[in-house]
C-alpha cells in the first residue's frame, strides 16, 4: 500500500513539475499567424517603383488605429525605456511618419516615414534558446527607432543591427522588411545578439512567409549584406554548422527552428506566392531562392491579387471555387487568411517628391473583401474615425489599452470593414463576387485618377509644398471616408443583388 501511495505521489509531483515548467519557462517562441510579404526591386516593377506588399496576420479580436506622427525635437536628456526595462537616449529630432497601430501587440505595427522608408515584419522562429540579452533586450522599439531615425532603408538596416548587437533581440526570431524608393532589404533577427540582412537585387522579387529565407551570405559585400561578424563562428560553436561536412553556410538552414522550415503552411504560402508573382512553376518540394527575376514586370494589381489569394485553382483549395464553403475556414494557411487584419502595398517612387512619391495602398481587415485605397505619406493628418485618441496617448497606452477598445462601434472605421468581412464569410460563395465587383469599380477609378491628380499636385508642390500636402490630405481622406461609407452600405447592396 505504501509503495502504491509513493508511486502516486511521485507521478503527481512529476505532473506538477511539468505544469510549472511550462508556465514559467521563458521560451521565446512566437506563434505566427501567416504574415506574408513581397519585395519588388525598382527594375522589376512596371513603373520603376520599389514595391513592398504585406499582409499583417494576428489572431483574436484586433483593432487597427492609424496616426500621423509629426517631426519632433526632443529634450537633450530624454530617455526611451523599452518594454523589458532597457533604456536608450532619444535622438535630438525624430522623423515624421505614418503609424499603423494594433493596440496591445508587440510586433504587429507598420510604418512609413517622411523619407519613404517603410517597415513591417514576419515572425521567423529561430533555433536559438539561450540568446544573450542586455536588460531584457529589444522587440517593440526596434522598428519604431528605425522609422524615427532612418533616412534610407540601408540606414535602417544599420540602425536595427546596432540595436540588436547592443541589446539583443528578445523574441525567438523575426524578419524585418525595410524598403525605400531606391531599394529593399530583409533583416533576419535571431533570439539574442545575432542577425543578418540582405538586399533584394533591383531586377528581382523576394517572397517571405514565416521562415528565414536568406541563404548564403557574404558580409564582405556591404552593398548587399550586413550582419553579425560572428554569425558563422557562433553557429560552429553551437554545433549547428560544420564547414567540413555541411558545405557552404546557409543562414536559413543553420539558424531556423526546424519546425518553421518544414511547416506546410510556410511552404505552401512560399510556393504559391513565388509562382503567382514570378510566373514560375515551382513545386512544393523545390528549394526556393531568396529572390529571383520575374518573367514579367510586376504591377500594383499583381500584388493585390497575391495578397487576396486563398489557393484558388489549386489542389489546396478545399472549397472548390467557394462551392464547399468559406476559404478562410476551409483552406489552411492561405496568404489571405481569417487572421489577416490589414494588407498594404507601399509604392515607393524616387522620381517624385517624397510626399507624393511614397504612397501606401491600404486594405482594411482582409484584402479579398476590401478595396486598396491610397494614403500618401505627405498627408498632414489621418481621416476622422480611423483612430482613437492621438499618437501620444496611443504610445502611452499601447501595452495597456482600455478594455473597451476592442468593442465594435460605429465611431471607428475599422469595425465597418470587420463587419463586412464577417458578413461575407457567412455565405462566401454568393457574396464575395458581388462585393468584389463593387470594390473593383472603386479601385479602377482611383488608379485612373492617380496620374492626373499627381500631375496637378506636383505643379502646386513646386510653388507651395504646404498647399500640395493639404491637397494630398484631402484626397486621401476623401477616399478613406468614401470606402468606410461603402463598407457600411455593401451588405445591403450585395443582398439586393442576391435577391434579383
Amino acid at each position: 500500500m505504501k509503495s502504491i501511495r509513493s508511486l502516486v505521489i511521485l507521478i503527481f509531483s512529476f505532473i506538477v513539475f511539468l505544469v510549472f515548467k511550462n508556465i514559467f519557462a521563458e521560451e521565446p517562441i512566437e506563434k505566427g499567424f501567416n504574415c506574408f510579404s513581397i519585395l519588388v526591386g525598382k527594375n522589376a516593377s512596371v513603373d520603376g517603383s520599389v514595391l513592398f506588399a504585406h499582409n499583417e496576420d494576428d489572431g483574436g479580436v484586433q483593432l487597427v488605429n492609424y496616426y500621423k506622427v509629426p517631426r519632433i525635437k526632443h529634450e537633450k536628456d530624454e530617455i526611451i525605456t523599452f518594454r523589458n526595462g532597457a533604456v536608450i537616449s532619444q535622438a535630438a529630432e525624430t522623423n515624421e511618419y505614418l503609424w499603423f497601430e494594433m493596440p496591445g501587440m508587440e510586433v504587429s505595427d507598420s510604418y512609413i516615414n517622411e523619407w519613404g522608408v517603410a517597415i513591417a515584419s514576419d515572425v521567423c522562429n529561430s533555433r536559438e534558446q539561450n540568446g544573450e540579452l542586455k536588460n531584457g533586450g529589444i522587440t517593440y522599439w526596434l522598428r519604431r527607432l528605425v522609422i524615427e531615425r532612418a533616412k534610407s532603408a540601408k540606414e535602417g538596416i544599420k540602425i536595427a543591427g546596432e540595436l540588436i548587437q547592443e541589446y539583443g533581440y528578445a523574441s525567438s526570431g523575426r524578419t524585418y522588411v525595410i524598403a525605400d524608393p531606391n531599394e529593399g532589404w530583409m533583416l533576419s533577427a535571431v533570439f539574442g545578439k545575432h542577425w543578418v540582412a540582405q538586399r533584394i537585387p533591383d531586377d528581382h522579387v523576394a517572397v517571405l512567409p514565416n521562415y528565414y529565407t536568406i541563404g548564403e551570405i557574404d558580409l564582405a559585400d556591404t552593398t548587399n549584406f550586413f550582419g553579425s561578424p560572428d554569425i558563422i563562428d557562433y553557429a560552429v560553436q553551437q554545433g549547428w554548422y560544420n564547414p567540413e561536412s555541411d558545405g557552404k553556410f546557409h543562414f536559413a538552414q543553420v539558424y531556423s527552428q526546424p519546425e518553421a522550415l518544414t511547416s506546410t503552411g510556410n511552404i505552401h504560402r512560399m510556393w504559391r506566392g513565388i509562382n503567382l508573382i514570378t510566373g514560375e512553376n515551382y513545386t512544393v518540394d523545390d528549394e526556393f531562392p531568396f529572390s529571383l527575376k520575374p518573367k514579367k514586370k510586376i504591377s500594383l494589381q499583381d500584388l493585390k491579387n497575391v495578397l487576396r489569394d486563398h489557393y484558388e485553382g489549386t489542389e489546396l483549395d478545399n472549397t472548390q471555387g467557394y462551392k464547399l464553403g468559406n476559404p478562410h475556414q476551409e483552406n489552411s494557411a492561405a496568404i489571405c487568411a481569417n487572421s489577416t487584419q490589414y494588407g498594404f502595398i507601399a509604392q515607393l517612387r524616387n522620381w517624385l517628391p517624397l510626399e507624393i512619391g511614397a504612397v501606401v495602398w491600404l486594405a482594411q481587415r482582409r484584402p479579398d473583401s476590401q478595396a486598396f485605397i491610397p494614403w500618401y505619406s505627405g498627408i498632414n493628418k489621418i481621416p476622422a474615425g480611423y483612430a482613437y485618441g492621438d499618437f501620444k496617448s496611443a504610445l502611452e497606452q499601447h501595452f495597456n489599452p482600455l478594455e473597451s477598445i476592442h468593442e465594435k462601434t460605429n465611431k471607428h472605421a475599422f469595425w465597418a470593414f470587420v463587419t463586412l468581412a464577417e458578413w461575407i464569410d457567412e455565405d462566401y460563395g454568393k457574396r464575395i463576387k458581388r462585393v468584389q465587383q463593387k470594390w473593383e469599380g472603386i479601385e479602377e477609378k482611383v488608379i485612373n485618377d492617380q496620374l492626373g491628380f499627381e500631375k496637378k499636385v506636383l505643379k502646386i508642390y513646386e510653388m507651395s509644398p504646404l498647399i500640395a500636402r493639404q491637397l494630398l490630405t484631402k484626397y486621401s481622406s476623401g477616399w478613406a471616408k468614401n470606402s468606410w461609407q461603402i463598407a457600411k452600405e455593401l451588405k445591403g447592396y450585395a443582398r439586393r443583388i442576391e435577391d434579383e
